[in-house]
């Protein structure tokens, strides 16, 4: 039996749509994202990651993405999760947005990213 407690605290992340689950969603933790943030700025061309760059620093700020830049993010997520310096952990998210940018593109569709900061529990009736 293990010490180390089995609960832990609900972290904040980045709900996109498009995604691969029953929902059409995927989530990513901030912290995967500002990771990916840093691996964008040391291995993309600085003409071509700014708003990558943007986006994974603050993705509050992203909210929609239009459907007219969503292939170019996808090939921008693409090109970094193949790249020989980020780490494996890091390029399987960075391939999981790709998929979900890709899948959008492919719809025509716009790409929706949200904020969750904790998991809701669900509401308790009291009985009278």
């Amino acid at each position: 039996m293990t010490r180390r407690p089995q609960i832990t605290d609900p972290q904040p992340h980045v709900v996109v749509s498009h995604g691969a689950d029953f929902f059409g969603e995927d989530r990513h933790p901030l912290k995967v994202l500002a990771a990916l943030a840093g691996y964008a700025e040391g291995c993309l061309p600085s003409a071509e990651r700014g708003p990558l760059v943007d986006l994974l620093r603050d993705p509050g700020v992203g909210g929609t993405i239009p459907a007219a830049k969503v292939p170019d993010v996808a090939q921008l997520l693409l090109r970094l999760a193949r790249h020989r310096f980020v780490k494996a952990s890091a390029a399987a998210h960075a391939r999981a947005l790709a998929d979900a940018a890709g899948r959008a593109a492919a719809a025509g569709d716009q790409w929706v990213w949200r904020v969750e900061t904790a998991i809701e529990a669900p509401e308790q009736h009291a009985s009278a």
